[in-house]
C-alpha cells in the first residue's frame, strides 16, 4: 500500500488483510477505522490515511466502536525492519517510553531524543510520547472493560501520570469517559479478582496454531512452562520475569480453519489470560506473548513470496499462514540452543531459577537471570552469553540491533554459527535467517526463516 488510491480501494473491499498496515479516518465523523471495517464505506473526498493509530488520534479522530482500529495485529512491517524506526517501534510497544521516557528509548537505540522524534514522525506520523498514548489507552480499554480494577489504579497501571490524564485521553480516543467504557462492556466479561485478564490476542490471516504448539511442546522447561491437552485443544502455561513482577500467560490453541474456496481469512485470535502480580505489566506481557506466537506477522507476503517458488509451493499450500516462533526469555532460548539437552535445561531452573512467590500447579519457577547464570556456569559458552547479557556487551531486548548483536555473537567464544542463527531467528525476531550448511535461494529473501520453518515441519511428518 504505498499511495492512497491503493488504500482506498483496499477499504471498499474491507480487505482485512490491511489491517494495522494503515488506518483511514473520515472527516465527516471525526471517526477512524481499520480497512476491513463493516460500516458503509465513506466518499473518496472525505478519507484521510494514517500509517498508525496514534497519528489518527494525534489528527483529532477517535477510534472506531465497531472496528475497534485500536486492536487489531500491529504492522509486520516494524517486525521485519532492523533499522531506527522498526527498533523503536518493538520498544514502544514494549513499554520502554512509559517504563524509561524517551531520554530512555533514546538511549537505548543510540541516538539523541530530536532524532528518535524526528523519525518517527517522518515516516508514522507521530512522536514517541504520542505512540505510547496510543498503546496506553488501548491497555487502559481492556482492563475497563475485562477487570474489577477501581478505575484510579487502571489509571496507573496503564502508563498514565495523573489521573487528569488518563481522563482526557480515554474520552478524546473513545469519546466516552472510563466509567462509561466499562458500563460498555457486560459485565459477565469481567474477571474475578484473582482470576487474571481474560485477552484474545489478535492475528492477521491463517495461522498454524498446531506447528507453533508442537514447537512449544517439545522445548518446554519444567517449572517454566507446559503444554497440556491433545492438539487442537492445548493450553500453553508459562511463567513471565516482567519488569514491575511476574505473570502467569495462560494461551489456548485455536484449531486452523481453512478459508474458503478462493477466497482469504481476514485474521482471528488466541485466547489467553495473564495473572500478574503487577497490572502496570500488561501491555510489555501482551507484546512479549505477540512475540513468541509471531501473531503481528504477514502471513499474505510471506506465503506469496515462498509459494512463488514450485520447491515450496506445496508446503505453503499445506500449511498456509505458519509462523516462526520467537521467545519472551533470550536467555532461556540460548540455553536450550546451546546445552541441547531438556534436563539440562531443567537442573538450571531448579537450581539457579528464582521460585514464584505463589507457584501454579506445575509452574513453580522463573528462568535464572544472566548474573545468576553467568556465575553459575563461568566458563561454559551458556555462562560467556549470560555475562555479556548481564554487563550490557550484548543486548538481545527487542529494540536491539541486529547487526551488532551478531557481530557481538560471533565473538563469544563456544558460541556456534548454528547457535547464533537461532539466536537470530528466535530471540530478534529476524525473518531473515540461512542456518550454516543450508543453500536457501535469494527469491526467498527476506523471508527465510519462515522457509526454514516449512521445511522443518516437512522433515518432521516425514520421519
Amino acid at each position: 500500500m504505498t499511495d492512497d488510491d491503493s488504500r482506498y480501494e483496499a477499504v471498499r473491499s474491507r480487505d482485512g488483510r490491511f489491517d494495522g498496515v494503515f488506518f483511514f479516518a473520515v472527516r465527516t465523523t471525526g471517526i477512524y477505522c481499520r480497512p476491513s471495517c463493516p460500516a458503509v464505506t465513506p466518499k473518496r473526498c472525505n478519507v484521510r490515511f494514517f500509517r498508525t493509530a496514534a497519528a489518527a488520534q494525534g489528527a483529532g479522530f477517535r477510534a472506531c466502536r465497531r472496528c475497534r482500529p485500536d486492536a487489531v495485529p500491529g504492522s509486520a512491517e516494524w517486525n521485519v525492519r532492523a533499522d531506527v524506526v522498526g527498533r523503536a517501534m518493538r520498544l514502544i510497544a514494549d513499554g520502554v517510553v512509559d517504563r524509561e521516557g524517551v531520554t530512555g528509548l533514546a538511549a537505548r537505540l543510540g541516538y539523541s531524543a530530536r532524532q528518535v522524534q524526528r523519525q518517527l514522525t517522518g515516516e508514522v506520523g507521530a512522536g514517541p510520547v504520542a505512540l505510547a498514548r496510543a498503546q496506553r489507552a488501548h491497555t487502559a480499554r481492556t482492563l475497563l472493560r475485562t477487570t474489577e480494577l477501581p478505575v484510579t489504579e487502571i489509571a496507573f497501571a496503564s502508563g498514565f501520570r495523573s489521573i487528569r490524564q488518563f481522563n482526557d485521553t480515554i474520552r478524546e480516543v473513545y469519546a466516552h469517559t472510563p466509567t462509561e467504557v466499562r458500563d460498555a462492556a457486560p459485565r459477565s466479561r469481567r474477571s474475578a479478582p484473582g482470576t487474571g485478564i481474560p485477552l484474545r490476542l489478535a492475528h492477521r490471516g491463517p495461522y498454524q496454531a498446531g506447528a507453533v504448539f508442537d514447537l512449544l511442546a517439545r522445548e518446554a522447561v519444567p517449572g517454566v512452562e507446559e503444554v497440556t491437552g491433545t492438539p487442537g485443544g492445548r493450553v500453553h502455561r508459562r511463567t513471565l520475569r516482567l519488569p514491575y513482577g511476574t505473570g502467569i500467560a495462560v494461551v489456548h490453541e485455536r484449531a486452523h480453519t481453512p478459508a474458503p474456496r478462493g477466497g482469504t481469512r481476514p485474521g482471528g485470535w488466541l485466547d489467553a489470560r495473564l495473572l500478574l502480580t503487577d497490572p502496570r505489566d500488561l501491555t510489555t506481557a501482551v507484546h512479549r506473548l505477540r512475540r513468541l506466537y509471531d501473531l503481528d506477522a504477514d502471513p499474505y507476503a510471506v506465503d506469496v513470496r515462498l509459494g512463488a517458488d514450485p520447491r515450496l509451493a506445496r508446503l505453503v499450500a499445506a500449511r498456509p499462514g505458519l509462523r516462526s516462533p520467537g521467545a519472551v526469555d533470550p536467555l532461556e532460548i540460548a540455553a536450550r540452543v546451546l546445552t541441547g539437552s531438556p534436563d539440562e535445561v531443567a537442573r538450571l531452573v531448579l537450581r539457579y531459577g528464582k521460585a514464584l512467590d505463589a507457584p501454579s500447579g506445575t509452574l513453580t519457577h522463573l528462568f535464572p537471570e544472566p548474573a545468576v547464570l553467568a556465575e553459575a556456569e563461568a566458563g561454559t559458552p551458556l555462562g560467556t552469553l549470560a555475562a555479556a547479557l548481564a554487563d550490557g556487551r550484548l543486548r538481545l531486548d527487542p529494540g536491539a540491533d541486529r547487526d551488532e548483536a551478531r557481530r557481538t555473537l560471533d565473538a563469544l567464544p563456544g558460541i556456534t554459527p548454528a547457535a547464533v542463527a537461532a539466536l537470530r531467528a528466535r530471540v530478534l525476531g529476524d525473518p531473515d535467517v540461512t542456518p550454516p550448511g543450508t543453500d536457501l535461494p535469494e527469491a526467498w529473501r527476506p523471508w527465510r526463516s519462515y522457509a526454514v520453518q516449512h521445511l522443518r515441519v516437512a522433515e518432521e511428518l516425514t520421519d
